[in-house]
């Protein structure tokens, strides 16, 4: 029995990256000796093995053939005799394809080292093919890795894997976890290039037609620059932030995002404008802005919208600052002794308050124009 580190954790060593996981394949050993050697089974759908003391990840060496189409269509082939050759060939990228015994040698059987020198994304054989996710993944590779290149062939066959429909049986969810995961990487456009460039965008996010124009704005929500770093929920607004309302829930929908990126899309492609109004909005009109967000009672939701909104638009921070003294200053706003006041008469108590926070939203106007002109 011999094991190995494989994929990521071998890359990124190369790459003078961090390593955070260790993925293992154990050549020439069977389930039960896997247990006689203390290794606690946990795979589903092949078997899969957590080591005894680090809780680590431990794969038998496998083979897999594709009987269906989509992603879960798969046969998988487990037995002593499997090489580590055959285990690696399977996999997606020449990158990923690199493993290192326990006494630190690298087996390399599909030039994988030549290619990180390179800096190019290659496939590794047409198995590649078997897969959609992998066009997915390899968008986001190149958002983490932006000066890696697709080579040639890889991307004619990815344009080959569109033609056949085979991204079209990618289920939402998984689509949305490397989408999701592409936009937190350092430079979410290159996920988009790589997808359109393939064909891939227009069924993956056919909303944002062909991403080139938003590939600036989201490049700079993703700016290690920004203080403090936007979130997952403000870089999906931010992806969408200039699309018609109806066109953001359907794709909110159709990826099944989560509530809190769905709420933060739809309210900044609703009011983003307002944003770049700000210095003009007067009392009222900010009030009723913080009313559609729902800011009294979401303040920290609020402050994403304004990150989300100032990212779409540059240059807006101060319009951004305004705005979130002046919902400050409208929470501030007691509503309870207003609401006590007006005991006797209730049907008038919301209206009241309005009026309260209207008051205090123009007292901050009206301090920042006097600062303003100070000399």
């Amino acid at each position: 029995m011999k094991t190995y580190v494989v994929g990521g954790a071998v890359r990124d060593a190369l790459l003078g990256l961090p390593v955070q996981d260790h993925d293992h394949v154990v050549v020439g050993a069977t389930p039960e000796e896997m247990v006689k050697a203390g290794y606690r089974p946990v795979g589903k759908d092949f078997p899969v093995f957590l080591h005894p003391q680090t809780q680590e990840e431990y794969a038998l060496a496998r083979t897999e053939r594709k009987t269906a189409p989509g992603y879960k269509g798969f046969v998988f082939h487990t037995s002593s005799d499997v090489t580590l050759e055959e285990d690696l060939v399977r996999r997606d990228l020449t990158i990923n394809a690199i493993a290192r015994g326990d006494d630190g040698v690298l087996v390399d059987p599909y030039h994988g080292q030549q290619d990180l020198k390179d800096r190019i994304f290659r496939h590794v054989s047409d198995a590649f093919a078997e897969d959609p996710v992998r066009i997915l993944r390899l968008a986001r590779f190149a958002a983490r890795f932006p000066d890696f290149s697709v080579a040639p062939e890889t991307n004619a066959l990815m344009q080959r894997m569109v033609e056949q429909g085979e991204v079209d049986a990618l289920v939402p969810e998984r689509v949305w976890q490397e989408v999701a995961r592409g936009l937190m990487e350092q430079k979410p456009s290159r996920m988009l290039q790589v997808l359109r460039e393939c064909g891939a965008l227009s069924h993956v996010i056919p909303e944002i037609d062909d991403g080139s124009a938003i590939a600036p704005i989201i490049d700079r929500a993703a700016s290690p620059q920004r203080e403090p770093e936007l979130g997952l929920p403000e870089r999906f607004a931010v992806l969408l932030y200039d699309q018609p309302l109806p066109q953001v829930e359907q794709a909110s929908k159709r990826l099944k995002v989560p509530t809190e990126c769905r709420d933060l899309a739809v309210m900044t492609a609703r009011d983003h404008a307002a944003v770049a109004q700000a210095l003009a909005l007067d009392a009222a009109a900010m009030v009723a802005l913080f009313e559609r967000c729902d800011g009294y009672r979401k303040p920290a939701r609020f402050a994403q919208f304004l990150a989300a909104a100032e990212c779409a638009g540059p240059g807006l921070a101060p319009q951004r600052a305004l705005l979130a003294r002046a919902l400050e200053a409208a929470r501030g706003v007691n509503a309870g002794e207003i609401a006590q006041r007006a005991a006797g008469q209730p049907q008038q108590i919301p209206e009241l308050v309005r009026a309260a926070r209207v008051a205090a939203v123009r007292a901050t106007l009206d301090a920042k124009e006097q600062a303003d002109d100070q000399p």
